[in-house]
């Protein structure tokens, strides 16, 4: 990202020095996986307390903003790619722009700031990265009740996924071709395996290993956009999602058209013990929270918020059936991350973004269209069906959570 001098005069004309730090604050919040409706809100206070009156249009791929002070009002159009959430550097964000509007920096010092937040490595180096997204996708295979062999093997594709995502990301390479290779290389492992090793139900083992990039998040954060009114975020973010989620299965779709003979599934099929689910309950949080890239000293309220919504769920869920434990889950989640963010002076986010990913439908909508290749009409659409009311009952409990235990920050 370019940062701007005083003025800027070759793109947008004269720019001020506080609209040209508007203008970039905006990108970099949006880069780092700020929602639409967040973002708008807390620039447009920001704006305010800089004595700027702003409108702020923000799409997954543009940025309008409108910026009108006693001098003259300027409209800057910026074609952008909305990044993967980076809880670490919106946090730090968050930190500076709270510190400009209570003036206790300058613009020029809030400017510095950002750079170097912009500029800084990640907290945890790619080894450990690597290892977050193997233990995530091993601890799925045992929330889907897999054997001790789907598991390592999960583990295994969840180490490929994150070697494909660091090659793709060293060459340059536009982030659309990660979805169909890595489906290719899970289902073609998954299916090797089970072929030359050992039996196993590759089926799991091939979701379960790509589970760190079903887009689940995203389509939960395209509903809920679209549920507060950000109506052109909100669709543009949902047909990202669901193009991501078939490119994404059109490298797995592929590989199992390449070897359809491959497949060897175990005689007696073997499950997990029961105390394997609680230890992959909680590994889950804290794997995501490195996937997000939350430091350490964040891991207890993850943690902490993500088993208050994975109870709440399961024990909801034999009385009312999913859509009413999705709901109270969504619900207990956000009223939790809400009282943190009050109780701290911290984001919400930083505990609702990795605490919910263990409640979105992803693997519903990756199971939809798996039943439909199988040419199990009715199945594929019933899955299709629960994903959308799955991901409409956590944006009904979320929105909710914010009316029972409003959040004290916007992000």
């Amino acid at each position: 990202m370019m940062w701007r001098s005083e003025l800027c005069e070759t793109e947008t004309g004269k720019l001020t020095a506080a609209k040209a730090f508007l203008l970039d604050a905006a990108m970099l919040l949006h880069r780092y996986g700020t929602p639409s409706h967040r973002l708008e809100r807390v620039m447009c206070k920001v704006a305010s307390s800089l004595g700027i009156e702003s409108v702020f249009l923000y799409t997954p791929t543009a940025l309008v903003i409108s910026m009108k002070d006693a001098d003259e009002e300027t409209t800057v159009v910026r074609r952008v790619d909305s990044g993967e959430v980076h809880v670490d550097k919106l946090f730090r964000a968050d930190e500076v722009l709270e510190r400009l509007e209570r003036k206790e920096i300058s613009i020029e010092q809030a400017k510095d700031q950002l750079q170097q937040i912009d500029q800084s490595a990640p907290p945890y180096p790619f080894v450990v990265y690597a290892a977050a997204c193997a233990a995530s996708c091993a601890a799925l295979a045992v929330l889907f009740h897999g054997s001790l062999v789907e598991l390592v093997a999960a583990l295994l594709i969840g180490l490929c996924v994150a070697g494909i995502e660091r090659v793709q990301s060293g060459l340059g390479r536009q982030r659309s071709l990660l979805q169909p290779v890595a489906g290719f290389v899970a289902a073609v492992v998954s299916l090797a395996i089970a072929r030359f090793i050992v039996p196993l139900d590759d089926r799991l083992v091939t979701l379960a290993g790509l589970i760190v990039l079903i887009p689940g998040l995203s389509l939960t954060v395209a509903l809920t956009e679209l549920a507060v009114g950000h109506l052109s975020a909100g669709v543009a973010r949902l047909a990202g999602a669901l193009v991501s989620l078939m490119t994404l299965f059109l490298g797995v779709a592929i590989a199992w058209r390449f070897a359809p003979n491959w497949r060897v599934l175990p005689e007696h099929p073997a499950d997990t013990p029961v105390w394997w689910q609680w230890i992959a309950l909680i590994v889950v949080p804290i794997a995501f929270a490195i996937v997000f890239q939350a430091r350490m000293a964040q891991w207890p309220v993850i943690v902490a918020v993500a088993m208050l919504g994975i109870l709440v769920s399961r024990s909801v869920l034999p009385y009312y059936g999913v859509e009413v434990a999705s709901f109270a889950a969504a619900l207990a989640v956000g009223c939790g991350s809400n009282l943190y963010a009050r109780l701290r002076n911290r984001p919400a986010l930083i505990a609702l973004t990795p605490a919910m990913i263990v409640l979105v439908p992803g693997a519903f909508g990756y199971r939809s269209l798996s039943a439909l290749l199988d040419h199990q009409t009715i199945e594929g659409v019933e899955f299709g069906f629960h994903t959308v009311l799955i991901a409409m009952c956590l944006v009904g409990g979320l929105l909710t959570s914010n009316a029972v235990v409003p959040p004290k920050r916007i992000l």
